[in-house]
């Protein structure tokens, strides 16, 4: 009867699991779809937790009290901009989880079948690689880690580091012996340092999105080895949500994701582009916030820069005065923009920004030609022309915010350097566009200033 009564509370929890993910696919659903979520996961919780013969209560509840503690304190502190460093860590310790319940299966022999150990076994393999990939990816986004690390020969060593961790799979498998898992464990480990270590910034977001996918998959497999139907089933969903997202992300950059992890953008100087042809033209904040005053149409790109300066509530005043003058003003996001899926999108949200002012690329391309000023805040790879005319290009055929086509350009950089991916824009050479340089914050603020002063 507890069997069939326990069965029932977890088909409850799965439809909660699923109609939440649903939610969070608009941005005007999406607080109700993580209550959702939450609300099933605290079911399920306390669900297992009331299971016949459950051990270690005392030690569980403690850990869940010391879990929940830090994650709600993280959850006041963390700023906006911070929020890709805090998925990334929140997908380690998801993968991370799933590989010590194989451990804690392996070393208490708790593995008695075939198909349990196969499955105890590729759990742990993705649930390291997702741990300790995205470790690498939170240092890389915490700026820690400033450089993409690429050994000689990376893919030959990604190559033979998998091979070698695939054929300890195996011993494991068929024999349990205890130094194959150890070595098996360490291995995983170093194969996920390995991988993401050469992956650059423009790459990131597919990365987060692959790491989750990753995740979950380790917590379904692993949820099949302790007969867990609500683990089972919240990794298939998350595995097969960050799947799909992870070959939009991809294909919102057009590379596949083999040629992320096999010839990643590692922001090192490319050899065979074309010449940049003219020069770098800088305008100053008067210039800028008239030519946007008296504009009839201005679409604003958001960016990484816009994120790391934390200007987006600055930017909403800015718009906020040119709406007032009687500008139209549209927000423009590409879906790789930032470090993470939706990273604009929610640092506009918590400025205020409505959410019928946000549009994707899809929506937006065509109006650009009919628009007198688009204003490019911290973005690069994203609005650059090369993506489109230069085959030599590594983000040639990579689909672009058309920037570019509106009447004019400003660009607010914080210098004259490339983007992530290494690749000089041709952007910010175009006849029509200007550069105004220095911090999204500050320069954001004199062009307010300024606007203060027009009327």
């Amino acid at each position: 009867m507890a069997f069939v009564l326990v069965n029932g509370v977890y088909l409850i929890v799965a439809v909660l699991f699923i109609l939440g993910l649903k939610a969070m696919s608009s941005p005007v659903t999406a607080k109700r779809g993580i209550m959702w979520a939450g609300v099933g996961m605290l079911v399920a919780t306390v669900t297992t937790l009331l299971i016949p013969g459950t051990q270690n209560l005392i030690l569980m509840v403690l850990a869940m009290a010391i879990g929940g503690g830090v994650a709600a304190w993280l959850g006041k502190v963390v700023k906006m901009t911070d929020m890709p460093q805090m998925v990334a860590v929140y997908n380690g310790m998801g993968g991370g989880a799933a590989a010590l319940i194989a451990a804690m299966e392996f070393a208490g022999g708790h593995i008695d079948r075939p198909v349990v150990a196969i499955m105890a076994t590729l759990g742990a393999l993705i649930g390291c690689v997702a741990f300790s990939g995205s470790v690498v990816a939170f240092l890389k986004l915490q700026g820690i880690m400033k450089k993409a690390l690429r050994l000689p020969g990376q893919n030959l060593t990604n190559i033979g580091l998998a091979a070698v961790t695939l054929i300890l799979a195996i011993i494991v498998i068929a024999t349990g012996n205890g130094v194959a898992v150890v070595l098996f464990f360490l291995i995983s480990l170093l194969l996920g340092v390995i991988v993401v270590s050469p992956i650059g910034g423009a790459d990131m977001p597919v990365v987060i999105s692959l790491l989750n996918a990753f995740t979950g998959l380790a917590v379904g497999f692993e949820g099949y080895v302790l007969g867990n139907p609500a683990l089972i089933i919240a990794g298939i969903v998350v595995g097969a949500s960050g799947t799909l997202l992870t070959q939009l992300m991809a294909k919102a950059m057009n590379r596949p994701i083999k040629n992320v992890i096999f010839t990643p953008l590692t922001g090192e100087a490319q050899e065979g582009a074309a010449e940049v042809e003219g020069s770098m033209k800088e305008m100053s904040a008067m210039d800028a916030a008239a030519a946007m005053r008296y504009a009839e149409k201005v679409v604003i790109i958001p960016g990484y820069g816009m994120a790391v300066a934390g200007a987006q509530h600055k930017v909403w005043e800015m718009t906020k005065l040119l709406e007032d003058a009687g500008v139209e003003v549209k927000f423009a996001i590409h879906p790789v923009a930032g470090r993470m899926p939706g990273h604009m999108n929610v640092l506009l949200a918590e400025a205020g920004v409505p959410y019928d002012m946000i549009y994707d690329l899809e929506e937006i391309n065509d109006e650009f030609s009919q628009t007198d000023v688009a204003l490019v805040i911290g973005a690069n790879d994203v609005v650059n022309p090369a993506a489109r005319s230069d085959k030599s290009s590594p983000i040639y055929g990579m689909p672009i915010l058309n920037a570019d086509q509106a009447h004019q350009a400003i660009v607010i950089k914080r210098g004259r350097g490339k983007g992530y991916s290494g690749v000089e824009n041709l952007l910010f050479y175009a006849d029509n566009t200007s550069m105004l340089y220095g911090s999204a914050q500050q320069a954001v603020a004199d062009v307010i200033a300024n606007l203060k002063t027009l009327v």
